[in-house]
């Protein structure tokens, strides 16, 4: 049954259960998190979930790189040009079944991804480096100019920092758009980190293995609860619908100009804030 209390908030039904999100405008760097906060303690009961994208809480921690500043190697200039863009762009990627977008999107690679080869070669290694593309879950589309943000530092502290903040017997759950996969039964994804029951930080080999694998979904990186794999990926799951819904989405740098109406490296913090941004979302169960 669906409160009364809910027809005055915006929410969508999302089979067993509500979504609410958490509207806000761009968090900055170092900015705090009570533009997410702040609403989540008003509208939140016991028994809720809080899920919350990993962009804003990296952007919040200030764990942003200027690429600009990395001259890219012969190494990057590699994967970038021969290992993505022909090998997985037209080869690989078509004989293994990857989405059609990804192979689009490789095909069209800018000139500026062999820097942003180099940064994850300097700063997560070669095994990270050769995933054609989401590698270490960087974000290259929701910061500013030449800037990308890295994954956030000890999302499960945060996580449990949130939910003492809420003052509410709610879980709070930070997500990664990248993928976890399944084979055997055994959970793991490419990512560095992920929640405990996810086998994590297998970069590329996590990423080829998994296109022979069934794909899960989002991949939950830190939790303030202790949670089955299976729950925390069914919740994961249900905030990355939502997201998909939203025509601000930015998944990917093809989509910045879509909806910022600029190119990747002239994107302002003025332009990141010009759009409504929707960084967590509240998971209610529907109590039958």
């Amino acid at each position: 049954m669906i409160n009364d209390e809910l027809c005055n908030i915006k929410h969508v039904v999302n089979g067993d259960y509500i979504v609410i999100p958490i509207e806000t405008g761009y968090i900055k760097p170092n900015d705090n998190l009570d533009s997410i906060i702040e609403p989540a303690k008003k509208l939140m009961k016991d028994g809720d979930y809080l899920v919350i994208a990993e962009t804003p809480i990296s952007v919040s921690q200030g764990r942003l790189i200027d690429e600009s500043k990395y001259t890219p190697s012969l190494t990057a200039k590699f994967l970038t040009v021969v290992w993505s863009k022909y090998l997985w762009g037209y080869i690989l990627g078509p004989i293994l079944g990857i989405k059609k977008r990804t192979i689009k999107n490789l095909r069209k690679l800018p000139k500026e991804t062999e820097r942003h080869k180099e940064v994850v070669l300097q700063l997560y290694g070669l095994k990270h480096a050769l995933k054609p593309a989401s590698e270490a879950g960087i974000d290259l589309s929701n910061a500013p100019g030449t800037y990308v943000s890295l994954l956030p530092k000890d999302p499960e502290k945060v996580s449990k920092e949130i939910k003492n903040k809420i003052d509410k017997n709610v879980c709070v759950m930070i997500i990664d758009t990248d993928a976890t996969y399944m084979k055997n039964n055994k959970y793991f994804t490419g990512l560095p980190i992920a929640i405990d029951g996810i086998d994590s930080d297998n970069g590329f080999f996590g990423y080829f293995k998994g296109q022979l694998s069934e794909n899960m979904g989002s991949t939950p990186l830190g939790c303030s609860e202790k949670m089955d794999v299976e729950s925390a990926l069914k919740i994961a799951n249900i905030a990355e619908d939502y997201q998909k819904s939203l025509s601000t989405e930015m998944k990917t740098i093809h989509s910045v100009k879509e909806v910022l109406g600029s190119e990747i490296d002239e994107v302002t913090v003025e332009d990141l804030d010009s759009i409504t941004h929707t960084p967590a979302v509240i998971i209610r169960k529907i109590l039958s």
